[in-house]
């Protein structure tokens, strides 16, 4: 639904998955953009190709650790809001590369804080009324939670990887530059994002993509590690309902109310791929290859092959192979996103069914997209081993 004002927003990193969405939500919700990415190895301006004539959209090639950069684009673009998403987010590149974790999501958030409460100090009337500092971090900060309970917004924060930690970082400076400085900052926490354009490092592409290829599929520990998983157009629904309706100084977590094993999420959507893309490739002869039992899935859905067929697995599911954990994996999140609904009127539209399907649809029919992301460097290999 169309916003009760368009504004001019500023949005961070939205060359990246969840950015990219925003950005293309934002448009067709009637705002103008400004979209500022570094382009780092996650940041693809392929996944915006289909807006970038729009003559509300414009794009500036800019790193938010570059502090005088940073500066010179807020004033010059005067936004009335700016949504912070740029951020290095994979767990197993912070474990093997914390440094650049610090630097982006630390020095980069504390660099946009500053312009951003310059340009706010500058405004005046409606103008400095209406602007807000949106900062969109992750359920991670909070820790890991136990068989029961689930993550809300006073939950004490406990993150275990430098990812989380310099989110957790990050989340602390915006409330800090709200309270000392009075710059209007709403921060929110989300489960798992899932859905188009994201980058094939991360578990659910991986997963997809490994399928397509043949190729063993890599689950940590026993796959009993727990997520809760959110559609990323609904991610980004939430994002534009909290710019248009948010209180400044609140927090709101948004969560998919979608629970799930990673075992049986991979079971999922290999029952999904058995179906939707059926010929499974010979897979390498490993050897050493681990085979899920039907004991260990309570996955929905049931295709041709699906779990429960031990060693004698069909389709896809033959290619799922247990691997080490990574260290410091916490167990389960789980989000309680009752504020935003009861506050805000948001809740998420995409079920568990539903938006996997829509996710490995999408993954089948843009191939181009991650062919072209899969032929340079990076080549789905397993990161955070350290």
């Amino acid at each position: 639904m169309p916003p009760t004002t368009p504004q001019r927003l500023l949005i961070t990193g939205g060359a990246g998955f969840i950015g990219s969405n925003l950005v293309r939500m934002a448009l067709s919700a009637g705002h103008q953009v400004l979209n500022v990415d570094a382009l780092t190895y996650a940041g693809n301006l392929a996944s915006l190709s289909d807006i970038e004539s729009s003559p509300t959209y414009q794009f500036a090639q800019v790193d938010i650790t570059n502090a005088a950069a940073i500066d010179a684009t807020v004033a010059d673009y005067q936004p009335d809001a700016i949504m912070h998403l740029a951020a290095e987010s994979h767990v197993d590149r912070s474990i093997d590369g914390p440094g650049q974790f610090i630097q982006t999501n630390v020095i980069g958030t504390f660099n946009l804080l500053q312009s951003s409460l310059k340009h706010y100090r500058s405004l005046e009337g409606d103008a400095k009324d209406r602007f807000r500092f949106l900062h969109v971090s992750t359920d991670e900060v909070y820790g890991s939670l136990g068989d029961e309970g689930l993550f809300s917004e006073t939950t004490p924060y406990d993150p275990h990887s430098p990812y989380s930690a310099s989110k957790a970082s990050s989340d602390h400076l915006a409330r800090a530059w709200q309270d000392t400085y009075g710059l209007p900052v709403i921060v929110t926490n989300c489960s798992n994002n899932y859905g188009p354009y994201q980058f094939p490092e991360k578990l659910i592409p991986v997963v997809i993509l490994k399928c397509l290829r043949g190729e063993p599929i890599p689950v940590y520990g026993k796959g009993e590690n727990i997520r809760d998983w959110l559609y990323v157009e609904d991610h980004c629904r939430a994002l534009l309902t909290v710019i248009e309706k948010g209180t400044p100084g609140e927090t709101y977590n948004i969560g998919g109310n979608n629970e799930q094993r990673n075992i049986d999420l991979v079971h999922l959507i290999c029952n999904l791929m058995d179906e939707l893309c059926p010929k499974v490739p010979s897979p390498p002869d490993t050897g050493e290859r681990a085979r899920v039992r039907g004991k260990e899935s309570k996955t929905p859905l049931s295709t041709s092959g699906g779990e429960g067929q031990g060693e004698g697995e069909k389709g896809h599911s033959q290619l799922i192979s247990f691997v080490t954990d990574r260290p410091g994996h916490d167990l389960r999140y789980a989000i309680d996103a009752g504020k935003i609904k009861r506050d805000l009127g948001w809740e998420p539209i995409e079920t568990f069914e539903t938006g996997f399907r829509k996710t490995v649809r999408w993954y089948l029919d843009n191939q181009p997209w991650w062919q072209n992301i899969l032929s340079g460097d990076y080549q789905l290999d397993r990161l955070g081993t350290s």
